[in-house]
């Protein structure tokens, strides 16, 4: 059946373009006899709803999956609210995680005929066989079967060209996890599955065949199982080429030295890792069933820094049951001190179904209402205090995971504290702009400026001399006032390309 006339439409908002679904693709390579019947739709959560949803009706179809996720649901569900009011016939079914848990409060849920729970895989292909061909199916909620993973069909043909050209390839080696983390939904798999590594490996050779370069695996635990990570490893190590990204998650306590002897064969900026620390209080770790050792994360973190060319990625979480301010900055100095290349600061979040909801009476956490339900405020962090965090993540993302403020960040850093010197700033800030969004890198150079030489005591041209040293660097082209006087006139081009290269570098890095 052509594009324009489909039976069946599998859609989801992304949160940019850059991210390609992989669910959408998983269900579509499992369709069976109703492949043919089945179109693909992305959009992403900036576009108008209106538009999505005559797009969507264009196709004619009886049936549209959504996929739905904290990021998109609100979203989606004025999408869903708009085509029943259009095509109340139109048959509406709903999966992803944002609505497998606790999902009978939900506006989305009430607006849909049908709630696949769990893996989609096989349960969506028969619940569109049983709504187009009968006999009806009697429930409106269904729980997804699992299947074993070498009876799933690879998506990865699915991914178009364009794909290939201009986006991230998300790609799974295992499902599941089986460490028990409350605040992941991981922590309601009972283990780690494999796919089998030989298919999977020759899925990942055609997608390489065709071109593709950036690959972003999905796996919660790349380097559990160490004789599959060193497969995969040099299967790309094989394959190296200029232009080449793979990103994995990472066990930050878990690194043998048969993949650090494959790590350090990776030139800079292909390989990159993601490594959820999240804490280093012990105390809470055991508290949220969090099992990590702090002191191999931190060697590990240091070896892979000193040995080796990996981007390191890591991620701490912010308003964790019973952690104070003070144990958050303790945790944040240990990690700076190792000097990953980014520390993702974020706050915690209680996702829908997530086990972290059994500490909420007894230690004080009230959560947004609304998505992401962020946290809002503990018995130890209080609603301000929250907030500074929140600031604090946004600028930390702009002036140290940017990469724009390379010599100029230490000096926001020393002190007894690397945390608390970097709160100071920006809390100072804050109260200078009121803005945490629409902040210009030359703002930014500006306001570090007067920071600095005002707050930090810096002499004025110290303080000159390492932003004007970061804002060439970084490729920057306007004029911030403190730097009038001392920037170079380089031609355009080689002003632009050292900007377009750090985008593309922090595009890949999500």
């Amino acid at each position: 059946m052509p594009q324009s006339d489909s039976a069946i439409v599998l859609c989801t908002l992304n949160a940019k373009y850059i991210h390609a679904s992989l669910g959408l693709r998983y269900l579509l390579a499992n369709m069976g006899d109703l492949a043919p019947q089945t179109a693909v739709r992305e959009f992403t959560i900036r576009r108008q709803a209106h538009e999505i949803v005559n797009e969507l009706l264009a196709l004619s179809p009886h049936i549209i999956g959504f996929g739905v996720y904290i990021w998109n649901v609100t979203e989606t569900t004025l999408v869903v609210r708009l085509l029943k009011q259009a095509r109340p016939d139109l048959k509406i079914v709903l999966g992803g995680p944002e609505v497998s848990h606790e999902w009978a409060e939900q506006a989305i849920f009430q607006l849909a005929d049908h709630l696949i729970t769990g893996w989609g895989d096989v349960s969506f292909p028969k619940l569109c066989q049983a709504l187009l061909h009968g006999p009806p199916p009697l429930m409106k909620v269904i729980a997804g079967e699992q299947p074993a993973l070498d009876q799933i069909a690879l998506p990865y043909e699915h991914y178009t060209d364009a794909d290939l050209a201009h986006r991230l390839l998300y790609v799974e080696a295992s499902r599941g996890c089986p460490f028990k983390c409350e605040f992941c939904l991981s922590s309601l798999d009972k283990t780690a599955k494999a796919f089998p590594l030989d298919v999977f490996l020759a899925a990942l050779d055609r997608l390489y065949q065709r071109g593709a370069r950036n690959f972003k695996f999905v796996d919660r635990t790349f380097n559990l199982k160490i004789d599959t990570s060193v497969r995969i490893l040099q299967f790309f190590l094989d394959r190296l080429t200029d232009d080449l990204f793979v990103h994995f998650e990472v066990i930050p306590d878990h690194l043998p030295d048969r993949l650090k002897v494959l790590i350090a064969q990776f030139p800079p900026g292909v390989l990159q890792l993601e490594v959820g620390v999240q804490t280093f209080n012990v105390e809470v770790q055991q508290r949220i069933s969090r099992h990590q050792d702090n002191d191999k994360t931190l060697a590990n973190l240091d070896w892979l820094v000193e040995h080796s060319q990996a981007h390191l990625h890591t991620d701490l979480i912010f308003g964790l049951p019973g952690e104070s301010l003070d144990s958050i900055a303790r945790g944040f100095d240990r990690l700076v001190a190792v000097r990953p290349h980014e520390i993702q600061l974020g706050l915690l979040k209680r996702l829908r179904g997530t086990p972290i909801a059994r500490h909420t009476a007894a230690h004080g956490m009230v959560y947004d209402a609304q998505p992401p339900y962020t946290v809002r405020e503990t018995a130890v962090l209080d609603a301000d205090t929250v907030q500074r965090l929140t600031r604090m993540a946004r600028y930390w993302d702009l002036v140290a995971n940017s990469g724009r403020f390379k010599a100029t960040l230490p000096s926001l850093l020393q002190g007894e504290s690397a945390f608390m010197g970097f709160l100071a700033w920006s809390d100072w800030l804050w109260r200078s702009t009121a803005k945490t969004q629409g902040l210009t890198p030359e703002d930014l150079v500006d306001a570090l400026f007067d920071y600095l030489t005002t707050q930090g005591g810096l002499p004025v041209n110290d303080a000159r001399a390492m932003l004007l040293s970061d804002y060439v660097a970084s490729g920057a082209r306007a004029s911030p006032k403190c730097l009038r006087d001392g920037l170079p006139r380089p031609p355009a081009p080689l002003q632009r390309e050292p900007a377009r290269l750090l985008a593309q570098r922090q595009d890949r890095h999500v």
